[in-house]
């Protein structure tokens, strides 16, 4: 069985783009013979937020991040394995969405929060 690691793709993938750090599933997602055991998340374009709500990924509501991850995650996963994800997974992939809509502002409050 192979095992697919998301940084080395992710970075083949998008040199640019800001990425999420790898998530690593607590039930990797089964593709025949291949098991993919992170992701990567990549910060979307507008484009790719086209029908959902910033407000509803923001607040991490499930659908929206599950309608999201198929368009960002790496390696690509379909929208029946995002479904399936584990609930610890899709918490960790809300986080890293939401990340990508803070500012440099935010997540220095949000530090500030965390250590207090």
């Amino acid at each position: 069985m192979t095992d697919t690691s998301a940084p080395e793709a992710a970075q083949a993938a998008a040199p640019k783009a800001k990425l999420s750090d790898p998530i690593t599933l607590a039930e990797p997602i089964v593709r025949g013979e291949t098991k993919i055991t992170e992701i990567v998340l990549r910060k979307p374009k507008a484009g790719e937020l086209r029908g959902l709500s910033i407000q509803e990924l923001m607040n991490a509501r499930a659908t929206a991040t599950l309608d999201l991850l198929p368009r960002i995650a790496m390696p690509p996963i379909t929208q029946p394995e995002a479904d399936a994800l584990e609930p610890e997974d899709l918490a960790a992939c809300s986080g890293a969405i939401i990340d990508f809509f803070l500012t440099p502002a935010d997540r220095t409050q949000m530090k500030k929060m965390l250590r207090a």
